[in-house]
């Protein structure tokens, strides 16, 4: 069943990257449009080509939603719980979030202090990816070349 994916965690993420890549590249489409065009004309007049228009203009102000949907997908797998439960069957497979909700299902056996340790220390790695990409939150086309 599932080209012999159940259960497999290869599986898991080619479904993560298949929803992901649509999303990503439809929210990348919308903040480049965003882009003056001003800018990209006037570095063709200054006899820049397409790829140094894309390296040393265009990208330096796309900077900042690169910065989020990379956040983004490192993020989304850690919290991502119903696709995770119902592809990968046994609990040694388990995702980070479906191995958390087994210390709490259990109406009369949860262990509370457990799943939030577990949750910080998920935590962790995620914030740690945030103060990196911090900078480029900040930034932005605010930081552009065109008057207002």
């Amino acid at each position: 069943l599932l080209l012999g994916g159940l259960d497999q965690h290869w599986f898991l993420i080619f479904v993560y990257i298949g929803g992901g890549i649509p999303m990503n590249t439809w929210l990348m489409k919308g903040y480049f449009d965003t882009v003056p065009m001003e800018l990209d004309e006037s570095a063709r007049l200054d006899g820049a080509g397409h790829l140094r228009t894309f390296w040393q203009i265009i990208l330096p102000l796309v900077r900042p939603m690169i910065a989020v949907q990379a956040l983004w997908a490192f993020m989304s797998p850690f919290g991502e719980y119903l696709l995770a439960r119902f592809l990968l069957r046994s609990p040694a497979n388990y995702t980070v979030a479906n191995g958390l909700q087994t210390f709490i299902n259990n109406p009369r056996d949860q262990r509370v202090a457990l799943f939030a340790a577990g949750a910080i220390l998920i935590a962790v790695p995620i914030a740690t990816l945030f103060f990196f990409l911090q900078k480029n939150f900040v930034s932005g086309l605010t930081a552009g070349g065109t008057k207002g």
